[in-house]
């Protein structure tokens, strides 16, 4: 009984049909032709679209917290121009994964992500991850790379508290995507039909108990023991840690991690500058390709 209660689920069953029928709807405007897989993980199948054909290294999209594969509608058209790309959603999230076994422990979750990565059958990947994707994809370089060729940190955890002025942040920038249109051109950077797509999707997913244990902060020892090229891409007013102070110390600790810091950006980064983060996405997997292939 105990393992059951720590599995993610809906609060009922009304509120898993409506998160799905939501779910399905912004699915339809994925911009380019997806085959729908279901890796088999140690913690339940895993639910990963694939878009693309391109050759090299695949790219692997991992999402924030909520955020499901979804939330890279917006952005995979042009990474799935030259690359194939594998977009997931992650286990214990609102999501179409199903998860089966509790994830108690960083290692689980590492071990998940692993499996993922091994079901999907390339030797190589290029980890992007936004928020807590990024927190995965750090965390699994910490401790093995034998399937990454690279990683892009978006805005990643594990650098800081998550406090109350961030949470009430976070709900502001939730509700505030359900205003019209042209308001939200007004107030935020970026395109305002992306927040607009996403936030009923977000929102439902509230009435989903999720289940994984909490982002650790990485030590300076985990951070030098990443042997693959890592990039993080920082806001300058995160609202969780000093972007400056951030790069300065991974850069510091290890030569293969690297930095910069956009200005005037918040968490929202990847929303509020699109063509910034698919640019990168697209240099940077072009970069470490040569240097790794």
């Amino acid at each position: 009984m105990l393992g059951v209660e720590m599995l993610g689920k809906f609060v009922d069953q009304k509120a898993q049909e409506k998160y799905f029928a939501t779910y399905d709807a912004i699915l339809r405007k994925w911009p380019v032709p997806s085959e729908e897989l279901d890796v088999e993980t140690r913690f339940g199948p895993t639910h990963v679209r694939r878009s693309g054909t391109g050759q090299g290294t695949p790219i692997v999209l991992l999402h924030g917290v909520m955020g499901t594969s979804l939330s890279w509608y917006p952005f995979v058209a042009e990474l799935a121009a030259r690359h194939t790309v594998y977009a997931v959603d992650t286990i214990g999230e609102p999501g179409r994964s199903v998860q089966t076994r509790p994830v108690q422990s960083g290692q689980d979750q590492a071990d998940w992500l692993a499996d993922v990565l091994a079901g999907l059958s390339h030797e190589k990947f290029h980890l992007v991850g936004i928020s807590r994707g990024a927190w995965l994809a750090l965390d699994l370089a910490t401790r093995s790379g034998d399937r990454i060729s690279s990683v892009i940190a978006i805005e990643p955890g594990g650098f800081g508290t998550i406090g109350p002025r961030f949470v009430l942040w976070s709900f502001g920038q939730m509700f505030r995507w359900l205003l019209p249109a042209p308001i939200l051109r007004r107030i935020f950077s970026g395109d305002p039909y992306a927040r607009r797509t996403l936030a009923p999707l977000v929102i439902r997913g509230l009435k989903y108990k999720p289940h994984f244990p909490p982002q650790h902060v990485f030590t300076d020892d985990e951070l030098r023991a990443i042997d693959v090229p890592v990039h993080f891409v920082l806001a300058e007013r995160n609202g969780v840690f000093n972007a400056r102070e951030l790069a300065a110390r991974v850069e510091a600790l290890n030569p293969r991690l690297h930095a910069e810091i956009v200005p005037k950006t918040t968490h929202a980064l990847p929303l509020e500058e699109p063509e910034l983060v698919i640019s990168r996405i697209l240099t940077l997997v072009a970069e470490n390709s040569r240097l790794t292939e």
